[in-house]
């Protein structure tokens, strides 16, 4: 019988996390309570910003957009999952699940992109404090938002195209949580090589050469903050990079692990794959917020005036 395509008509079926079937209910709790705070976290953090002036800085709208991000990141996988793990009702359509697919990975690209905007900004407002409100205008943050959203969707677009090529000749159980590339990708009864060698060199643009620019960047930023006559100068310094530096690394630190082991870590169980999987969907949107609101005095300070007045 020759290898059939799937069409939008049919479905897979996600089967959450295999061989902890029996615990899924008491694994959605944690899951669920995450998502709770990354609602309530990333929601607060934004109309705190939106809703104060004095926050209309550059730093903040960078802010904004990551918590932006976040929502939709963990929006976009996060409902499906629960239901899953609650009702085993894993049926998703093959179209709803590239577009929940390309959700996945164009926000994470353009977070990436923007934490990269954010490093720019420390730069920026650390060794060239008397230009910083001529080069980062409304107007130039505006290109860099508008240049981060398009790097993210041109270089994940072709994530649909390369799936839908695929024949998957009735395989359509996918051992996850939510869609992602490589996933639906293994079940294909065809070479993948195009698939493995693009996903390869857009985790190499979109998480590797950001990873570098931003490393570059705070090595600037370090020379910089050395070089002050003043200790208290020094630590005032990097205060305002701590919060940045901290998200960095949460960030960055899941998706580095599952992104090793799924690619090299053929001898770890799958269920450790898949647990890896939705901790950089749902523990950077969580701990984002936490850290800017306790760290930023700022945000803090209105978030405080909005309780208290309330």
């Amino acid at each position: 019988m020759a290898a059939a395509n799937i069409t939008s008509s049919e479905a897979f079926f996600l089967m959450g996390i295999p061989g902890l079937e029996d615990v899924h209910v008491w694994i959605s709790i944690p899951f669920c309570c995450t998502y709770a705070i990354v609602l309530l976290g990333n929601s607060a953090m934004l109309f705190v910003i939106l809703s104060e002036k004095s926050l209309h800085e550059p730093m903040y709208i960078f802010l904004s957009l990551m918590a932006i991000s976040d929502l939709i990141l963990s929006s976009t996988t996060v409902p499906k999952m629960l239901l899953t793990l609650w009702f085993n009702a894993g049926k998703i359509t093959f179209e709803a699940c590239l577009t929940q697919m390309f959700f996945v990975h164009s926000v994470f690209s353009f977070e990436s992109g923007v934490l990269l905007a954010m490093a720019f900004d420390r730069y920026v407002a650390i060794c060239t404090p008397l230009r910083y409100t001529t080069v980062l205008t409304n107007q130039v943050i505006g290109k860099i938002g508008a240049a981060d959203l398009m790097r993210s969707v041109c270089i994940v677009l072709p994530f649909i195209f390369l799936l839908k090529r695929l024949p998957y000749c009735g395989h359509t159980v996918l051992p996850h949580t939510y869609c992602e590339h490589m996933g639906i990708a293994r079940l294909a009864c065809a070479d993948i090589t195009i698939n493995v060698a693009y996903g390869l060199t857009v985790a190499l643009l979109a998480m590797g050469l950001d990873i570098i620019l931003i490393a570059a960047s705070y090595a600037l930023i370090l020379q910089a903050i050395f070089r002050l006559p003043s200790k208290d100068a020094c630590l005032k310094a990097l205060s305002t990079c701590g919060s940045h530096l901290c998200v960095i690394v949460i960030f960055y630190l899941p998706a580095f692990f599952s992104f090793l082991t799924h690619r090299f870590g053929h001898n770890i169980p799958r269920h450790i794959h898949i647990i890896l999987a939705n901790l950089y969907v749902l523990v950077p949107p969580m701990l984002n917020p936490i850290i800017y609101g306790v760290k930023t005095k700022q945000i803090w300070e209105k978030v405080l005036k909005i309780l208290l007045v309330r």
